[in-house]
């Protein structure tokens, strides 16, 4: 899958991406929660949803009182967050079909360009469903994510 950034719209949590990103952290996780036609969710340190990354950054989303103008639609990257707005760290999360419902209180911050037919994929993984907080039964695993360019001035698909 590949994205473009948006530093512009939303520069802390793409710098907090970014250098997590150039750490390595990502390498070797898996997306620990799939709801087809929803998200799919990865970047706990353990592959547990429930679990902290162990710092946070500031929500940018206007709920947070911060303007962003991405919408959750197929393909946006957003930060997964618990229910207070500042506290994303690492998890992450995909767009499988357009969520309005996410606008304006979860910081999205970049939006895929190519790769919808593995988005697809992983999203038809098979979960335990609600109660495992949609769980795969076998989780898909992150291989690596690389920064190769930041165009976000030139690029307007977030709207």
């Amino acid at each position: 899958m590949v994205f473009v950034l948006y530093p512009m719209l939303a520069p802390i949590t793409v710098k907090n991406f970014v250098d997590t990103v150039k750490s390595g952290f990502y390498d070797g996780l898996a997306w620990c929660r799939i709801v087809k036609g929803y998200v799919i969710q990865g970047g706990s340190p353990d592959n547990d949803i429930m679990t902290d990354s162990g710092w946070h950054i500031k929500g940018e989303f206007a709920e947070n009182g911060i303007n962003n103008p991405i919408l959750h639609k197929r393909g946006a990257i957003s930060m997964a967050r618990d229910d207070d707005y500042d506290t994303a760290g690492t998890q992450f999360f995909v767009v499988h079909e357009d969520a309005a419902k996410l606008d304006g209180r979860y910081a999205a911050f970049g939006q895929m360009t190519e790769g919808f037919d593995v988005l697809d994929q992983i999203a038809s993984v098979p979960t335990g469903g609600p109660e495992t907080w949609n769980k795969p039964d076998s989780m898909p695993v992150i291989r690596k994510i690389y920064i190769e360019d930041c165009k976000a001035e030139q690029d307007t698909d977030w709207q």
